[in-house]
């Protein structure tokens, strides 16, 4: 789709990708509910309020308003939350619950970034004990994701450190850029949310993916290129078709079924081997 290698005597240039509706098809907060009520840490309220918010989201996504009233509901729900636990909840379920909902397109595309030698950094508004571990699936190089504040005991307090929303998205992308060198003329940005247009505004390469009624005027009117990602697949299916060797993030859930399958076979063979042996022996 891209078709561009790097040049590495420019500076050094990116991709920034918004995550929700851009990279997965659903909210990525949301979609653990069920895993946290599992865990202990909602309850059955939560999750049946936290089910209408996912629909919300994806019949139309969510306007400033909309995800004001979600940053405090949220803020609030995860007072007194163990971070360790959520962490290990998130890690648990990681692949059974993101893995499926992964757009084919968008794992295409950041892996062609790659290729071009672009970096990939995923910039979202979801709480960075989920974000990072989904960056990390994904084969991102960076993260930036909302932080929450976390106690003495562990837990979190409530507060927000940091909220990785709107204009904020903006000032992390040129703070990345003076830090890593890049030149944002040259990078490219992805969203869904008219929130974003100051984070697509930033980069020479803007693109509104699956883009909410307001972006989709705005790229209109700009001239930005809309881009439909409906494709949702497990990376290990996705595998084969790719043309380029694919990252170790990629390839980890394929390599442990290959492993799986191998020792299959090795223990069958034995099998058939002990067997044979044991007939010419009678």
């Amino acid at each position: 789709m891209l078709g561009l290698v790097e040049n590495h005597s420019l500076p050094r240039t990116a991709a920034f990708f918004d995550l929700d509706k851009t990279v997965i098809a659903k909210s990525s907060t949301l979609t653990f509910s069920k895993s946290f009520y599992q865990g202990g840490l909602i309850n059955r309220r939560a999750v049946l309020r936290t089910a209408y918010a996912q629909f919300v989201f994806l019949a139309g996504g969510a306007d400033h308003d909309q995800m004001e009233r979600m940053r405090e509901y949220l803020s609030a729900l995860c007072k007194g939350w163990n971070v360790q636990q959520v962490k290990e909840i998130v890690a648990e379920t990681l692949h059974d619950l993101i893995d499926p909902i992964i757009y084919d397109e968008a794992a295409s595309l950041i892996e062609e970034h790659h290729t071009a030698g672009r970096d990939v950094v995923i910039v979202s508004t979801s709480g960075a004990e989920v974000v990072e571990p989904i960056g990390e699936l994904l084969g991102a190089d960076r993260v930036v994701a909302t932080r929450m504040v976390v106690g003495e005991d562990g837990c979190f307090t409530g507060e927000v450190e940091y909220y990785a929303y709107g204009r904020t998205k903006a000032e992390a992308i040129k703070e990345l850029a003076a830090s890593e060198g890049y030149d944002l003329a040259r990078c490219y940005a992805y969203s869904d949310s008219a929130t974003d247009v100051p984070m697509l505004a930033s980069v020479g390469h803007p693109y509104a993916v699956n883009p909410d009624r307001a972006l989709r005027r705005e790229a209109t009117t700009r001239g930005w290129p809309i881009l439909v990602f409906n494709r949702p697949v497990r990376l290990k299916q996705r595998l084969p078709a790719l043309s380029m060797p694919p990252r170790p993030a990629l390839v980890a859930a394929a390599a442990v079924g290959a492993a799986a399958a191998t020792a299959g076979l090795v223990w069958y063979a034995s099998r058939r081997r002990t067997a044979a042996a044991q007939a010419t022996a009678v």
